[in-house]
């Protein structure tokens, strides 16, 4: 039985680290395991040129505790204003890793995102010509489709024929929670692919309704079936190149979560590494664990994989904080609900 696991160093391709006190407050909790991580551009206001994003990055490595390595892979935010060679010239500088598309008031700060998919054509035309990747919050916005349909439907409508008319854009399809979405990533080959987080691995839809409302599991896109969850888990643990690990860790206050009408996000950026681990020792797939953190991201995103190394060990079950204490206020630490036996040291 393995209770010592070496791997290299994993990354995040999908992270909320926010601004201000919420930024002091959290990005030691990411920067402690990972490497590198893609952030996300969703601020108020978003960060939609190339001059917002160094910016922002600036402020993200001041923040940075002394002597903890870590890299931010900037993002800029995708409107229908977005001007593509600014876009074309902040990654041409090294700046930005992906441009992001949020469907307008799809979720967190969306309310800048696209509702006219023509109007980006240009955009993603550009990209596609100079090999930047587009992450995906895969979810249509129509108030007809049922929440629980709003992935499937956001593929069929939206993401396959936009591909279709865009010849050699890369995507990225963010924190999938369908099996559809997962059969779907494997159909576009190195252009295509999905990240998975460690919430929806872990939760179905049952924990966040019965025996009354979980608001610290509600997240979105919102977890589905249990039929759903283990289709994630089998391509989380299938090995193939196509999935990554993209936590979308999203930090809110408690206040804000727990309010009338709470945010959604999960926290996770604080035990990740353990969930992870614990999920994939329970599939018997430790031995894919490192693809999925470490190897697979870096491929599809054409950066090194990290020279470091981390090691987990398995024993008596890891103690967390429930909470991470910001000057905003505290935050919840994601509970899965189970014992974690899996530890970095």
């Amino acid at each position: 039985m393995t209770d010592t696991l070496t791997i290299r160093r994993p990354d995040d391709w999908h992270l909320h680290l926010r601004d201000g006190a919420m930024l002091q407050a959290v990005l030691p909790e990411t920067a402690r395991h990972f490497a590198r991580a893609i952030i996300m551009p969703n601020l108020v206001p978003p960060v939609v040129r190339g001059d917002q994003a160094a910016a922002y990055r600036d402020r993200i490595l001041a923040a940075l505790p002394e002597g903890m390595p870590f890299e931010p892979l900037m993002t800029l935010y995708l409107t229908e204003d977005t001007d593509a060679e600014d876009v074309a010239a902040a990654h041409a500088s090294g700046l930005i890793k992906a441009v992001k598309l949020y469907p307008a008031g799809a979720t967190t700060n969306s309310a800048s995102g696209v509702r006219d998919f023509d109007k980006v054509r240009p955009v993603l035309e550009r990209m596609a010509e100079i090999g930047l990747p587009m992450c995906v919050h895969g979810e249509v916005t129509d108030a007809e489709v049922d929440i629980f349909d709003r992935e499937e439907v956001f593929i069929d409508t939206i993401l396959d024929p936009l591909r279709q008319a865009t010849p050699g854009l890369r995507v990225v399809m963010e924190h999938i929670t369908t099996a559809q979405g997962a059969i779907y990533a494997q159909s576009g080959g190195d252009d295509l692919a999905a990240t998975i987080t460690a919430h929806h691995l872990i939760i179905n839809r049952n924990h966040i309704l019965v025996g009354g409302i979980k608001p610290h599991y509600y997240c979105l896109p919102v977890a589905k079936r249990e039929t759903h969850r283990q289709a994630l888990m089998s391509a989380a643990t299938s090995g193939m190149s196509c999935y990554f690990l993209g936590t979308d860790s999203a930090p809110h206050t408690d206040a804000n979560k727990e309010m009338a009408c709470g945010c959604a996000g999960c926290f996770t950026a604080t035990n990740t590494m353990s969930l992870v681990a614990e999920m994939f020792d329970k599939a018997s797939a430790l031995d894919k664990l490192e693809g999925f953190t470490s190897l697979n991201g870096p491929a599809f995103y054409g950066l090194p994989v990290n020279k470091e190394t981390i090691t987990l060990t398995k024993g008596d079950p890891v103690e967390y904080p429930d909470k991470i204490e910001t000057d905003d206020g505290p935050v919840t630490v994601f509970e899965p609900g189970f014992p974690l036996h899996w530890r970095v040291v």
